[in-house]
Formats: C-alpha cells, sequence, structure tokens
C-alpha cells in the first residue's frame, strides 16, 4: 500500500499515457474488484479508505489514499491528493435499515453525507479538470433499491435516489465537454454487507415482526447474490462506453425487472418487492 504524490497520467510502456482511475471504498467488496478490473485493464488506480494501513487486503497495484466522506476536509484532501482524475467512481457508502419512525436523525444525517454529500463534494473537485482536458467519466455505484423501494430501507433507498438524482441531472451540463456521468445499480450482492449494515429498531417496537422477516430476507438475497466481479465489469463498461448510458442494472435480475417496471402499475410492483422481502 502507498499513496503517490504524482499527478496526472503514468506513462505506459508503450510511450502512450493510460488513464487515472479513483475508487472510493476500494478496500472491500465491489470497490476493491473495481480497482482490480481497472488496474487490470491498464488504468493507474488509487483507491480510497478510511484508513489505507488497516486494509486488510490491498488491490496490488492500487494506490490507496485516505478518505473520510463525513469530513469535508477529507474529501479535499483526498481529491488534491489524487491530482488529475480521468475516472471516478463513487462507491463508498453506508446501509442503513429500520423503520422510519425510528431512526435517529443523527444517523440518517451521517448516512446522506457519507451516501451522497461526500461523494457530490467529490465529483465537484474532479468535474472541472474533466471538463478542461475535455474527457472524464463519472460512475455513482447507486442501488436497486432505488428503483424498487422497500420498507424499512427508507434511509438508504432515499440517499441512493438522491445520488441517481444528481448523476441523471447532471449529466447534460458536462457533456458537451467530453465527460459522461452516469448510475450503476447493483441488485443483491454476495459481499458481506449484511454484517456491516447499521439498524435502528426501538425496544419493543410494534415493527418488530415485520422488520425480521424483511431482514432475514434481505441477508438471504444477499448471502446468494451475485459476485462484486459482475458489478465490476458492469462498471467498466460504463467507464469504457463511448456514450455511457444513464442507468446500468446488475444482479436481481435487471434485465427483466427493469423493463417489466414501465409496464406494470407502481402498486404492484410494489407489492411484488414487499412479498420478494417476507412483508405480506
Amino acid at each position: 500500500m502507498s499513496s503517490s504524490s504524482q499527478h496526472g497520467p503514468v506513462p505506459a510502456a508503450d510511450g502512450t499515457a493510460r488513464r487515472t482511475a479513483l475508487v472510493t471504498g476500494a478496500s472491500s467488496g465491489i470497490g476493491a474488484a473495481v480497482a482490480t478490473a481497472l488496474t487490470a485493464r491498464g488504468y493507474r488506480v488509487l483507491g480510497t479508505s478510511r484508513d489505507p494501513a488497516t486494509v486488510a487486503a490491498p488491490v496490488p497495484g492500487v494506490e490507496y489514499l485516505a478518505l473520510d466522506l463525513t469530513e469535508d476536509d477529507s474529501v479535499e484532501a483526498c481529491a488534491a491528493a489524487a491530482g488529475p482524475v480521468d475516472v471516478l467512481v463513487n462507491n463508498a457508502g453506508e446501509s442503513q435499515s429500520g423503520p422510519l419512525e425510528e431512526l435517529p436523525m443523527a444517523a440518517v444525517r451521517r448516512l446522506f453525507q457519507t451516501n451522497v454529500f461526500g461523494a457530490v463534494r467529490l465529483t465537484q473537485l474532479v468535474l472541472p479538470g474533466m471538463r478542461e482536458r475535455r474527457y472524464g467519466r463519472v460512475v455513482m455505484v447507486g442501488s436497486m433499491l432505488a428503483s424498487f423501494p422497500l420498507a424499512y430501507r427508507s434511509s438508504y433507498v432515499a440517499s441512493k435516489a438522491a445520488l441517481r438524482g444528481f448523476a441523471s441531472a447532471a449529466r447534460r451540463e458536462v457533456a458537451p465537454y467530453g465527460v459522461r456521468v452516469c448510475t450503476v445499480e447493483p441488485g443483491s450482492i454476495s459481499t458481506g454487507i449484511s454484517e456491516r449494515r447499521t439498524q435502528y429498531l426501538a425496544d419493543g417496537s410494534p415493527f418488530a415482526d415485520e422488520y425480521a422477516a424483511m431482514l432475514a430476507a434481505l441477508n438471504s438475497h444477499e448471502a446468494h447474490g451475485i459476485p462484486a466481479t459482475k458489478v465490476a465489469a458492469t462498471v467498466v463498461r460504463a467507464v469504457e462506453a463511448r456514450r455511457p448510458r444513464p442507468l446500468y442494472g446488475v444482479g436481481s435480475n435487471a434485465q427483466l425487472v427493469f423493463p417489466l417496471k414501465r409496464i406494470v402499475p407502481r402498486s404492484a410492483v410494489e407489492r411484488i418487492v414487499s412479498r420478494r422481502h417476507g412483508l405480506g
């Protein structure tokens, strides 16, 4: 592991310049898989972790930078350390669940700072350089729950929907400068995130039984979900597309359910999602 003071593309063996990619949350899961895939394709990859010294399994060839998305100073320091970036993959985030009325507002604010505001600020910091060089790719790693909301995941759903909203609206702003912005929405992914999810349920909660049913189904889906490498392949496809689509879905039968969502009434989609997660 190392942090780099070099800025800009590093010359490749054939003398051409290779692209520099910044991948947040690259210490495990989807972020590590994306960093691995981009490194294998010849990118210079900068990965982030809250504490690079504690990354258990660093990706070979990746340079790690410190980043705490809840701290504005840390976001700005990371962008400065990274220097010119050609590709930004906003992957780092927190998974949170609980009944809406029982979510502590401090936890909701932390979630939005991590999942939305930190990612947006980092994007703001790298966009001017991309625009000036007339090339850039920004990929927001969202969640299919933003398109198919699930009870007891309201804060997480809202944060991922907000991230997609920023990406969708900003696409037109930067497109004339050769910068492409898109969102990748994974479904159930087997990354061990179930063990890291923050949960809020009050003692004696009237929602306890339903919440437990939802959580059991959610954890089962994630345990049997697709590997992070499949999400990484989708991210790479978005990065390298000449004209990336606004939205890419992967996992949880994305190729079937997204078209179905366009023709089935919204209330029916909500019932299907609820029943799939143990809710009547």
